[in-house]
């Protein structure tokens, strides 16, 4: 397992430093003596760069290697972290954030196909076990590593701190990881390449900044239809292209199509939560960034006990039972917070973030294992590409409806932009509901689907024998 080790980390890396900049927003801003609003542009601009090189990860790691891209992603986005650690106005701030997406764009997916290639699928869901780590820890994690470091050190250290993470990755991925690549893959999709980028890229800034200020009221939904229609226009390409970028026919492959469409919905409730809780602890109870990261911390010790879980609990009942399960035990989860009072005890907090951190991570790595299940090996670079924009978009979807929920809340109370306790409970129940509603989508998996991932086939007698 040092190979998921390995990615694990150069993926916990990219997804801690995601949330470390919201928490130090306000003292970089003070440190450029600017308002924190103009800042926003550190944040969209590496949600841009992810959106424009996303897409082609896939492609860079067939033509180049898998060890090459995944390497070099790791070099550019420390060198980003360098750069952004050293900069002294918003513009080189925003231009070193740029470069650190167009690295995490590539870490990402590249890391993920790195895996797929290099254990074999009885393997698979206890890989992805490890790599369904990084996007559960970093978010609860980021808040009070980022306070503590802008209390006690610098903003600059938030970055810094990627620093021998990602000169240690290099090393270890020049060492362990193999360079695996296809001699034949086709030459770039330029037109769908653009498309894909400019769309996607609308559809991401819109989703992020429903909400957050500083911008237009229409800016939002204009991008977001910016963003459709050349999503559209995409779709006609793809359709006239032998090898377009983003291949949409994967969704033809059971397991992929309907894990990705119910992994899509749930991870909506699941990026509305990052940033619902904080505020609600913050903004609504009255605690400090500090407190209410230490407590949501909990989170992430709830999904560090799943690691070991994952592989009986999905051999015992399978993965189409445990997903349709689990996504309604992790929707009632989100509900249950829209219960949280400032008088609630902190201890039954603790309790409900720690057990819900479990069962979500438990949701992410059957998610993502199936998603892999019966993809063939020929086009799992462009799996991996299509899986992660996918993963990127729904979580961006679920800030703006956590945002936008608490926005119509406000406006149904006439209280302005005054948010209290109280205002919260309508937002945790509509993403609980709309994390449920994958089950809808779970329901139609084959009662066998990823048997092979559990070793479920293998315990069975073949059908030669069956025959005598």
């Amino acid at each position: 397992m040092l190979a998921a080790s390995i990615v694990a980390c150069a993926l916990f890396m990219e997804s801690l430093d995601g949330t470390v900049i919201a928490t130090a927003l306000p003292q970089i801003a003070e440190s450029f003596d600017v308002s924190p609003i103009r800042l926003s542009l550190a944040i969209t601009a590496y949600l841009l760069s992810l959106a424009v090189f996303m897409p082609a990860s896939g492609w860079f790691a067939d033509r180049f290697g898998a060890r090459t891209v995944f390497r070099a992603a790791i070099a550019v986005f420390t060198l980003g972290s360098i750069l952004c650690g050293m900069s002294d106005s918003v513009a080189a701030l925003t231009a070193s954030r740029f470069l650190q997406g167009a690295g995490g764009a590539m870490m990402v997916p590249v890391g993920r196909l790195v895996m797929l290639r290099s254990v074999e699928k009885r393997q698979l869901v206890r890989v992805m076990a490890y790599l369904a780590m990084p996007a559960l820890l970093g978010p609860v994690l980021g808040p009070p590593v980022g306070g503590f470091l802008v209390t006690y050190a610098s903003w600059r250290w938030i970055f810094f701190l990627n620093v021998p993470i990602g000169i240690l990755g290099m090393i270890m991925v020049s060492a362990f990881i193999d360079n695996h690549r296809d001699p034949a893959a086709p030459p770039l999709d330029r037109l769908g390449f653009g498309l894909s980028a400019l769309g996607l890229s609308g559809l991401m800034l819109g989703f992020e900044t429903v909400g957050r200020g500083g911008v237009p009221a229409l800016a939002p939904f204009l991008l977001i239809a910016l963003g459709a229609v050349l999503g559209v226009l995409y779709l006609r390409h793809m359709t006239r292209t032998a090898q377009p970028i983003l291949d949409l026919t994967l969704f033809r492959v059971p397991t992929f199509g309907l894990a990705t469409a119910g992994g899509s919905l749930f991870r909506i409730g699941v990026g509305a939560l990052p940033f619902l809780l904080p505020m609600m602890l913050q903004v609504g109870f009255g605690m400090s960034a500090f407190a209410s990261g230490m407590l949501t911390f909990t989170a992430a010790i709830g999904a560090i006990t799943m690691k070991a879980a994952a592989q009986p609990i999905l051999g015992r009942f399978g993965f189409r039972r445990v997903l349709v399960v689990n996504a309604l035990v992790c929707g009632a989860f989100f509900v249950s917070y829209a219960t949280f009072q400032p008088t609630t005890p902190a201890w039954a907090i603790v309790a409900l973030l720690l057990s819900g951190g479990f069962f979500r991570s438990l949701q992410f790595t059957a998610v993502n294992a199936l998603a892999y299940a019966d993809v063939p090996p020929g086009r799992m670079s462009r799996a991996t590409s299509l899986s992660g924009t996918m993963q990127q978009l729904s979580l961006s979807f679920g800030v703006a409806v956590g945002a936008g929920l608490l926005h119509l809340t406000l406006y149904w109370r006439g209280a302005g932009e005054t948010l209290t306790a109280d205002d919260f409970w309508p937002a945790f129940t509509a993403i609980g509901v709309i994390a449920s509603a994958a089950a809808l989508v779970f329901r139609r998996l084959k009662a066998g689907a990823g048997a092979e991932l559990t070793g479920l086939i293998a315990a069975q007698p073949s059908p030669k024998r069956l025959g005598g």
